[in-house]
């Protein structure tokens, strides 16, 4: 029973073995006592709760934060212990954010739910009893045989046991799990592929073990034993034989296969896990400034409670006459009443923590997000897509880019390859019009003339079209069973589709050449030369992987010989190579790269009898294998491939995308360092970057390449790192390569960083995915902690793009892997601009502002408070009433900062595209540095010392302000703070937006409005359901006096005039990039006590005293203060703001 629980709970999962068996159609053994495995059904489940869970779950998961936290621990000392607000002021806040929230993420779960169940009702045909029955996807299990049919997705992850083709092949589409639209050939083993009828499966005797389940789409290790006429025959079973839940059956009839993995252990469900947290700078700073409020807070009420006892420590003030003590009182402990008070006074200051920022954060961030979906700027309307955000948590971020990682093939460059130059036997040819023309030849050979091929030429040729995992697909046809018959017939017909698409363009220029790639049926490939069709027999395919760079194929030959095509980088080929041209042709190669195209060496070996047998058992012994396999495979392949006889090499091109150059030196005019990480050989990336403008001309270009030891390595960063000191007044560029780069790390990583650190571009090439995940690492950790950002389109970008503080996923041609891992994603790496530069301004400033926003407005808010504790012997007098202190952050306050932070723009979105150099305003975090946060802090308690003794001036000599000779009492005089508080608060976010729309306007003085509107029917009326209203007539009365009018005009005007005024002077003496940006760029500009004193179609109150101070600074042409807006304004035709800068024409004014 334990075990049970602990297993529902997921800390001891079911499956301790290292492999599952699998008993086909559920034909378990009758002898001896066999109990079988336990195996998830096949449910899946995205949701997050469920009808019984979802209160406690939500709840723990909402009060795991910590302002949420304290708040629920306020509201239940205000329940147990007597406090001087009611625990409702704590209360109803918090039981809005946490409903809210709850409401949020209950109706998202709620559609999750139903996409489940629409998952799990779907009909599938299931193989029982010798029949073929109907039943729902989720009543699957490990072991049943399913019948899928065409365009049909598979319903769990299953071997294929047969097909309705004869070789028991069959074509699929994995385009939900990997955005991957070309077609994947997989094989039924040849015992099972006969079996295509119900009856023959209900008859097939078979047994699978394979591994656990894991979340790797491309592998899987397994074994089918099938028994036929009491002998067991074993065959090997890889990711060839696999079909994944979620992807789809095409260009075949109809396939049966037994399910192996079944509901949340299909790999889809695996792959489901989520990515790990990433918090940006800002949520840093937010929660060091939470801290910080928090201490204040701490320090407020301890500070009262000892002030308390101060005080009264007299007897007078102890108990004064009007206030005497119950003897219970008396007798209690002091230690408990000193706990009693901290914790009271505790309550009644607890309002400068501001719950509600977290709530208008997250819906700042949610409601922001869109409009980066919305920026026709980053559609591409070529391929129909729009900017994606997988996480608005991220969207602040954009603005803080110090450090970009960019793949190179696919995301600087278009990934649409074209054939340009070959290699031959030391021979180099290159391609005019569909013929081989070697390199200082013309073609002069008349129209349908044949070119004879040489030997080698024609085994180059071969060994390209043949080394592949090219597919094909015919316009009107159900499957490839015809392929020989319809390569026959017209090629138009015919389409090439291929996960690589250097192989593709290497295989269509095979087919312009004359050598044409016919198709495949599972164990037999055809070419035809010049008509003339050849049919070779596939024996195995050896896989590409990124440790070996290359991939092979073994065929025999229509002349029986047994043959191995390989192709791959150069490195990784010609050191295996026994005979042929290896000097010319890595001249060849070199000479490709240098003009930028991607290189593949091709190269051949033929095997005797003898060495066929022995490689073929030993290929056969690895893939059987069900422990290391993988290791026992790369030590076979290398076996396999060596002693080459090297055939030649291809060259192919890969254009550079539109606007890469303007985007790459934006990016390094705002400060951006660009790093370029590829897999591409040394020449190829270095001209690729040179095209780009990643390396400038006129750059010193450093290398660390070809590094053999530690030593050798220590020794050239050294020469490096004087290169820099001597030449510092040129750019240098660096260029360093995976074996390098490995070597510099391990032992001499604080060198290698200095020298980065110096180089503004940096280029690494020949990296595998785990040494990007590494350089990215290295940057992000080091002293500086700089933010970084990774852009990449291929599953080999994926562990770069997550471990980046920002992850841009390219929709390109390889894929959708680093789409789906990505924070963000784009279609094009031009978008990288306007995403950064303005997205990430804006986001940034909207979100800094906020905060900072959040917590001035919180201590204007709660200091009166504790000030006023001091006027009544600190007695924990509340100063507002407790509906005021429920609604000041969620109505009074809230709707104006939310707006400001989804619209506010200080420039026009084109000056900062034109202007790149003002994304350094706003980098390294600057306007939540500790310096802002401290101006904005101290401005709060300025601001409430202010409304407090001005109030208090008017009012505390016992002055009476009403008609009928009667004085204001203690209501009056906290409403009379708290009206000027909102008035303030809500005028000084008005002075700080400088893009007024109409919804800014709304919201900001309606605000103010419904202040006024609620304040009068709260206390005009006697509302039945509430135990006291001191507030009753209470705001009637303050208004009827114009004592207290005036008292508001005043106060709001001494609070927000000096901000005003540092403004401006700040303007004129220190102004910042962004600010100068604002004025015009030409002589027709104003200057900022123009632009100040300035408003919509005439002269407005504030322009008197422009003219006092002009005439103090001699700064102004008084002609110059009147400020017309014309709707030709380019920059910001919507800017209302009287504190804005945006360019005019000097007739305007």
């Amino acid at each position: 029973m334990l075990r049970w629980i602990r297993q529902q709970l997921g800390f001891d999962p079911p499956h301790q073995s290292e492999t599952r068996t699998v008993y086909i159609a559920n034909r378990f053994p009758e002898h001896g006592h066999y109990v079988p495995q336990k195996f998830a059904d096949n449910r899946i489940i995205s949701s997050k709760y469920t009808v019984w869970n979802f209160v406690p779950k939500n709840l723990f998961e909402q009060f795991r934060r910590i302002a949420n936290f304290y708040f629920l621990i306020i509201f239940l000392v205000q329940l147990m212990i007597d406090t001087p607000t009611s625990p409702i002021t704590s209360g109803l806040p918090l039981f809005f954010v946490i409903t809210v929230t709850a409401i949020k993420q209950g109706y998202e779960d709620w559609l999750r739910h139903k996409a489940d169940n629409e998952v799990n009702g779907a009909p599938v045909y299931v193989v029982r009893s010798g029949s073929l029955v109907q039943t729902k996807s989720k009543n699957i299990r490990v072991g049943d045989i399913v019948r899928v049919a065409k365009d049909e997705t598979f319903p769990a992850d299953l071997v294929l046991l047969s097909s309705d083709r004869e070789g028991g092949t069959c074509h699929i589409t994995t385009a939900s799990l990997d955005g991957e639209t070309n077609l994947k050939t997989h094989f039924a083993v040849p015992e099972t592929a006969v079996a295509q009828s119900v009856s023959r499966l209900e008859a097939l005797v078979a047994i699978i073990e394979c591994q656990q389940p894991e979340a790797d789409l491309y592998r899987f290790i397994g074994r089918i034993t099938v028994t036929q006429q009491e002998e067991e025959i074993v065959r090997p079973l890889g990711s060839e034989n696999l079909l994944l839940r979620g992807a789809r059956l095409k260009n075949t009839k109809e396939i049966f296969g037994v399910a192996v993995y079944t509901g949340m252990e299909a790999k889809m469900a695996l792959n489901y896990k989520c990515k790990s947290q990433k918090r940006s700078a800002v949520e840093k700073s937010m929660n060091t400034f939470l801290l910080i409020y928090l201490g204040i807070l701490l320090f407020e009420a301890i500070l009262s409670t000892i002030l308390k006892y101060a005080w009264q420590a007299e007897s007078k003030w102890d108990e004064p006459w009007y206030n005497q003590k119950t003897e219970q009182d008396r007798n209690s402990s002091k230690i408990l009443r000193f706990i009693s008070d901290f914790l009271a006074f505790l309550v009644l200051y607890n309002f400068i923590i501001p719950i509600s920022l977290y709530v208008t954060v997250e819906m700042q961030k949610f409601l922001g997000s869109f409009f980066i979906g919305w920026d026709l700027d980053l559609y591409h309307e070529e391929t129909d897509q729009k900017a994606q955000v997988n996480t608005s948590d991220l969207n602040e971020e954009l603005g803080q880019v110090e450090y970009v990682f960019t793949d190179k093939t696919g995301t600087l460059t278009e990934n649409e390859m074209q054939f340009r130059e070959c290699s031959i036997n030391g021979i180099k040819y290159h391609e005019i019009s569909g013929r081989l023309v070697p390199e200082g030849m013309t073609d002069d050979s008349p129209d349908g003339y044949l070119p004879r091929l040489s030997g080698e030429e024609e085994l180059f040729l071969k060994a390209v079209s043949l080394c592949h995992t090219v597919q094909i697909s015919y316009d009107q046809t159900d499957g490839l069973e015809d392929s020989f018959r319809h390569a026959n017939g017209i090629s138009s017909q015919m389409e090439y589709y291929a996960s690589s698409p250097d192989e593709k363009a290497l295989v269509e220029a095979t087919e312009r050449i004359g050598v044409t790639f016919a198709g495949s049926n599972g164990e037999n490939m055809e070419i035809k030369t010049f008509g003339r069709s050849e049919k070779y027999k596939l024996l195995h395919v050896l896989e590409f992987d990124a440790n070996r760079r290359r991939m092979s194929v073994i065929l025999q030959t229509p002349s029986g010989e047994k043959v191995l095509f390989t192709k791959g980088a150069e490195s990784s080929i010609l050191p295996f190579i026994r005979s042929g041209e290896i000097e010319k042709t890595r001249v060849h190669v070199d000479e490709f790269a240098l003009k930028g195209l991607r290189t593949l060496v091709v190269a051949c070996r033929h095997f005797t009898p003898e060495e066929y047998q022995e490689v073929d058992r030993r290929l056969n012994e690895a893939r059987t294998a069900l422990q290391q396999r993988e290791e026992r495979l790369a030590e076979v392949f290398s076996f396999i491939e060596k002693d080459l006889e090297l055939l030649g090499a291809t060259g192919v091109e890969d254009k550079l995308q539109e606007k890469v150059q303007e985007t790459i030196e934006s990016l390094r005019l705002a400060g951006i360092k660009v790093w370029v990480l590829t897999g591409d050989k040394h020449e190829t990336a270095v001209s690729v970057s040179l095209s780009c403008g990643h390396f400038h001309r006129t750059m010193n270009i450093l290398e660390l390449v070809q590094q053999k030891s530690d030593n050798e390595c220590a020794e050239q960063l050294r020469r490096l790192a004087r290169r820099i000191k001597d030449d510092h007044v040129i750019q240098h560029g660096l260029v360093v390569d995976g074996a390098s780069l490995s070597l510099a790390l391990r032992e001499h990583e604080k060198l290698f960083m200095d020298i980065c650190r110096n180089c503004p571009a940096v280029l690494c090439c020949r990296m595998a995915p785990l040494q990007k995940a590494k350089v990215v690492r290295l940057i992000k950790t080091s002293p500086e902690k700089p933010i970084t950002l990774a852009i990449g389109d291929g599953a080999n970008d994926v562990s770069m793009i997550q471990e980046a503080h920002v992850g841009i996923g390219i929709m390109g041609k390889e894929g959708r892997q680093a789409v789906r891992n990505s924070d963000y994603a784009i279609a094009r790496f031009r978008f990288l601009s306007k995403l950064l530069l303005v997205h990430g301004h804006f986001y940034y400033i909207r979100i800094a502002n906020l905060v900072q926003y959040f917590f001035y407005k919180n201590v204007c808010f709660i200091t009166p408070q504790f000030l006023y504790q001091f006027v009544c012997l600190f007695s924990q007098q509340t100063l507002y009433d407790s509906v005021y202190l429920t609604l000041y952050n969620i109505s009074f306050t809230s709707l104006p900062i939310l707006v400001y932070s989804l619209f506010e723009q200080l420039v026009h979105p084109h000056v900062l595209q034109s202007k790149p150099a003002l994304y350094r305003d706003i980098s390294k975090n600057s306007l939540l540095s500790f310096k802002s946060f401290l101006y904005w802090t101290l401005l709060g308690f300025s601001h409430a010392l202010v409304f407090f003794f001005g109030s208090y001036l008017l009012m505390g000599e016992d002055t009476s302000l009403m008609g009928n000779g009667k004085m204001f009492g203690n209501w009056t005089f906290g409403t009379l703070v708290f009206t000027v508080m909102v008035i303030t608060v809500t005028l000084k976010l008005a002075l700080e937006t400088h893009f007024w729309t109409w919804m800014n306007h709304f919201v900001t003085w309606g605000s103010i409005a419904f202040y006024f509107i609620f304040s009068l029917f709260y206390g005009g009326i006697i509302w039945p359901f509430l135990h006291a209203q001191d507030m009753y007539f209470v705001f009637v009365q303050l208004l009827s006096s114009g004592s207290a009018w005036f008292a508001i005009i005043i106060i709001v005007i001494i609070c927000l005039f000096p901000d005003v005024i540092k403004k401006v002077l700040y303007r004129h003496v220190q102004p910042t990039s962004t600010q100068k940006a604002q004025h015009t760029e030409t002589h027709k500009g104003i200057s900022c006590l123009d632009a100040m004193c300035c408003f919509s179609d005439g002269e407005t109150a504030c322009a008197p005293v422009g003219r006092i101070m002009e005439r103090m600074m001699g700064r102004c042409n008084p002609s110059r203060l009147r400020r017309l807006w014309s709707d030709p304004d380019p920059f910001n035709s919507n800017d209302r703001s009287i504190l804005t800068l945006s360019p005019m024409e000097a007739t305007s004014c």
